[in-house]
């Protein structure tokens, strides 16, 4: 039984990790779509080519990886009985800040489709910033589980 425990476990670790991987990817990637489709002529063939790719990179990468680190997540989490842990609840909190993040790039893809550029490039690069040090500080919780 505990041969069984052991190998579940390593392989929700694994997929928790392929699909942060994954996860991480587009959140990197999807801001500096913005930066392009935002510097594109409005309504020419070039921002509709950043808009389909930034739907595609929507609904084909950071979709599916948001569900699946967090269904992961959560059963690595069950499995390992973390759940009085505090560096899990610190690391959740900021799996929660790029879970908002992750939604507002999302709603801001809606606003570029219609032709609403509210942030410049500069703003979107720093922005851009966000999954960067979040990320740094969830492994920063996870391999060093300071408290």
């Amino acid at each position: 039984m505990q041969e069984v425990l052991a190998m579940t476990y390593l392989w929700l670790k694994a997929g928790h990790i392929i699909f942060v991987i994954f996860w991480m990817a587009g959140l990197f990637m999807l801001p500096r779509l913005f930066v392009y489709h935002q510097e594109a002529p409005e309504d020419s063939e070039e921002a509709k080519r950043y808009e389909d790719r930034e739907q595609k990179l929507l609904k084909i990468i950071l979709l599916p990886s948001i569900i699946v680190v967090w269904v992961l997540g959560l059963a690595l989490a069950q499995t390992l009985g973390l759940w009085a842990s505090g560096w899990l609840h610190a690391k959740m909190l900021l799996v929660l800040v790029l879970s908002g993040y992750h939604g507002w790039m999302a709603s801001y893809a809606k606003k570029l489709a219609r032709g609403e550029r509210s942030l410049t490039g500069k703003q979107l690069r720093m922005i851009n910033e966000i999954p960067g040090v979040t990320v740094a500080l969830i492994v920063i919780l996870v391999v060093v589980r300071p408290f």
